[in-house]
């Protein structure tokens, strides 16, 4: 072989790693690349769902403050008209419980 076809040769073989290694560097930089904006996703999607949950709980807290408000007219309402009821009876009760203690 000529020293033209050796240097040919090894010039070739030398482009051909050079090549290898600026591949090999450019995937690790991509996979690099990937992972860093994967994580950035992540943490994004993460966010959003902290923020979706504070909102939700915000929201539960409110509407079980507004049940708890109406269950609680709801029952004076109806402590109110037991009482009315029981008033409009108290007379006869009374009354009752008089003629029983006199008669005995």
């Amino acid at each position: 072989m000529s020293l033209e076809a050796i240097t040919s040769v090894t010039t070739a073989e030398q482009d051909a790693r050079n090549a290898v290694a600026a591949a090999q560097a450019k995937a690790k930089q991509l996979l690099a690349d990937a992972e860093k904006a994967g994580k950035l996703a992540l943490d994004a999607a993460r966010d959003r769902a902290d923020s979706d949950l504070e909102t939700l709980r915000a929201k539960q807290v409110q509407k079980g403050q507004a049940d708890t408000a109406a269950l609680s007219e709801e029952l004076e309402k109806d402590r109110q008209a037991l009482r009315r009821k029981a008033e409009t009876r108290l007379d006869a009760a009374a009354a009752l419980i008089v003629e029983r203690i006199v008669k005995d």
